[in-house]
């Protein structure tokens, strides 16, 4: 009993504790004296700082669609290859027929096709003839002719009925599908609409975090759903956040996959016919590389036949893209060019313009 006193004492001034119950082997010891408190030191007072005010996020104001028409025009003027080629041979003082031929083949070579360049060349000289002046004016001329001026490029953002537009846009993966969806949120912006994305790209998650930042910069809200999610219902939730709170416009990315063409119309069949329960789908844009010529036209004849398409947004337009492509996918799928794009940076989508367009590629 004498030895358990002794270690009993040791362990309180030890631990130097107060009034505490120790226990040994299940065996409780008498209460200790609790040891006299020591003089707390003096604690320097602390000066609470204000709370610093949290940074609000400052959202980007995006360029006017007129300056983007004229940017992207100086950018092409200097860049497409088609252009350069043709300018260097119709400004031959001597227009023979193998000038014509070389021509005739420059064009075939860019993607316009054979009927298309072989019916070019043989109107080009023929007004030539006939008529005499300058070659490279008479060019231009024909030119716009196969783009197809009259043909109604405005884009139809909005609805009727109070019901906001919705804008289904299609194509594979690669081909800038998402990142057109949020440069196209951006020239809506600018044009002061009100806007929400829908992420139904829902195969890929790196797609809606993508939208989201797309969004954040201009203020516009994604609605998205878990990876792996119906598509539709993911687009459906995007059109009903336009119904409920009187929103312009919808833009809704698609799944991209082309494994079959069955797979594939279903998949946006549905898509679509989900979302038309909230809001009739105003514009189906097709999102084609300009860079992947006739395997692009494949791609567009796919998903002709699964969608409506009633417009083409061709991205990459630039030094690398043959130029000819423009006119052989408006032949190809009897719908106009609405959007063309030239570069990576978030405002390099702009209207397209038949006549401006084949300004920049002949000077």
């Amino acid at each position: 009993m004498t030895l358990i006193v002794v270690l009993s004492v040791l362990a309180v001034l030890v631990l130097g504790g107060g009034t505490a119950a120790l226990v040994v082997r299940g065996r409780q010891s008498a209460a200790l004296p609790k040891p006299a408190a020591r003089p707390e030191l003096a604690r320097p007072s602390v000066v609470e700082q204000p709370a610093e005010p949290e940074a609000q996020p400052t959202t980007e104001t995006p360029e006017s669609s007129a300056s983007r028409l004229t940017r992207l025009k100086q950018r092409l003027a200097g860049s497409n290859a088609l252009g350069r080629g043709l300018l260097a041979l119709i400004s031959r003082d001597q227009l023979d027929d193998a000038t014509w031929e070389s021509i005739e083949d420059l064009l075939i070579g860019s993607d316009l096709g054979v009927k298309a360049s072989t019916e070019l060349v043989e109107k080009v000289r023929t007004r030539l003839r006939v008529e005499g002046g300058d070659a490279r004016t008479i060019l231009k001329d024909e030119l716009v002719t196969l783009l197809d001026p009259a043909a109604d490029r405005r884009l139809q953002v909005t609805g009727e009925g109070g019901k906001p537009g919705i804008v289904l846009v299609v194509g594979v993966n690669g081909a800038g599908k998402t990142t057109t969806v949020g440069k196209l949120a951006r020239i809506l912006v600018a044009e002061d609409r009100k806007v929400v994305l829908g992420a139904a790209d829902t195969f890929r998650a790196a797609a809606a975090d993508q939208l989201e930042t797309w969004g954040s910069r201009v203020g516009v809200e994604v609605v998205r759903g878990a990876e792996g999610a119906d598509p539709s219902s993911v687009a459906f939730d995007a059109a009903k956040e336009g119904v409920d709170h009187g929103l312009d416009t919808v833009v809704i990315d698609t799944a991209g996959r082309l494994q079959n063409k069955q797979g594939l119309m279903d998949e946006l069949g549905k898509v679509k016919r989900v979302t038309e329960k909230q809001a009739p789908v105003t514009e189906t844009l097709l999102v084609l590389d300009a860079t992947t010529g006739q395997n692009g036209l494949v791609q567009a004849r796919v998903f002709n036949e699964a969608v409506d398409i009633t417009g083409v947004v061709l991205t990459k337009l630039d030094g690398s893209a043959k130029g000819g492509i423009v006119v052989q996918v408006q032949q190809e799928l009897g719908v106009p060019v609405k959007l063309v794009g030239l570069g990576e940076g978030p405002d390099d989508l702009a209207p397209f313009s038949p006549e401006a367009f084949v300004d920049a590629l002949l000077g």
